[in-house]
């Protein structure tokens, strides 16, 4: 069976705080690790009251820690917020505590609002042209020193550490393609090129010494509960969300509600249903239906499950009927 991966922004429920949320990423790995999930990702955002992962290398090694064997990483870090030396290093370390666990995601947009990437950034020359540069500047430091090298990622240099390039569009999936990287695409949020990325990635894919053949990463919300009607309903929480960035009041993840057609216009209906299309929600024989006609259509190489819900007992319920669902599957669709 094709592997089934988590990717996680640490979710703040309202009421709640940031240290919960950790306790609660740890807690869901640990139980992605006892299932068969093959990697768990974090991911770098600003400025967001919702999310706790901003600090995401340190985030990675706290989970680390306190998990045995699934890979972790970065889904992803933002490039072009970062000295790609400073990214080298704080990747190094953790492979150097971690071998063999760990995977380095990138992406090229801010993760934040403008104002926030000019705080993180000190200024705004470039919006992202500069990323073949800047990835290409990573891998110098994450490769083996050369002799005479002036300066060297220590730890870093010469570590095994796969790249991945993360994205929403065409252009991700171009460049993960011209440099034979894994690609990973953003469909939870923004499924609008999903098609048009795979057939660029797999028809463009030119082999490198990471990669010899296209290894292709489809993210999906999925969240499964007893019923239909039960998971639509842990779902407003997400909807809101997503309502809320809308309106330009990002915000902590809030409770689910009844009737969410009370809660957001229907321009606002129409933009979110549009973010939000590639998503499962239901029973375990709902989803099953769904993940059925998705990995028969697309044939990723991995599918990565997200989603946030506000009672963790529910979240982790629901990871655990996915991992069910992958394992009666599994005579259909192999790796």
């Amino acid at each position: 069976m094709i592997p089934f991966s988590v990717l996680d922004l640490c979710p703040i429920v309202q009421g709640s705080t940031p240290a919960q949320a950790f306790s609660n990423s740890v807690s869901l790995a640990q139980q992605a690790e006892s299932l068969g999930y093959q990697r768990y990702w974090l991911a770098e955002h600003h400025n967001m009251p919702g999310i706790a992962s901003a600090a995401t290398s340190v985030v990675i090694g706290h989970v680390a820690a306190q998990t045995q064997k699934i890979r972790l990483g970065a889904g992803g870090i933002m490039l072009p917020n970062h000295a790609p030396l400073a990214i080298a290093e704080q990747f190094g370390t953790l492979a150097s505590l971690y071998p063999g666990r760990i995977d380095l995601g990138l992406g090229r947009a801010p993760g934040s609002d403008m104002a926030t990437a000019r705080a993180l950034r000190r200024n705004l020359a470039t919006h992202g042209e500069d990323f073949p540069e800047l990835v290409a500047e990573l891998q110098h430091f994450l490769a083996e020193a050369e002799p005479g090298q002036a300066v060297r990622a220590v730890p870093g240099a010469g570590l095994d550490i796969p790249l991945w390039i993360l994205g929403s569009s065409l252009y991700g999936a171009q460049f993960a393609a011209a440099n034979g990287l894994p690609f990973a695409f953003a469909s939870h949020f923004a499924p609008t090129f999903l098609l048009q990325a795979l057939d660029t990635y797999r028809n463009q894919f030119r082999p490198s010494a990471q990669l010899q053949t296209p290894y292709f990463m489809v993210t999906v919300n999925i969240l499964v509960a007893d019923s239909d009607e039960e998971a639509r309903y842990w779902f407003t929480s997400q909807q809101q969300g997503f309502t809320n960035l809308h309106r330009g009041h990002p915000g902590q993840l809030p409770p689910p509600i009844k009737d969410i057609e009370q809660y957001w216009a229907p321009a606002e209906k129409i933009g979110v249903e549009r973010m939000l299309a590639c998503s499962l929600v239901g029973s375990s024989a709902t989803v099953e239906a769904g993940l059925r006609k998705l990995l028969a259509e697309l044939a990723p190489d991995e599918l990565m499950v997200t989603g946030h819900v506000f009672d963790h007992e529910v979240r982790l319920r629901s990871y655990r009927e996915v991992a069910a669902i992958r394992a009666r599957l599994a005579p259909d669709f192999s790796a």
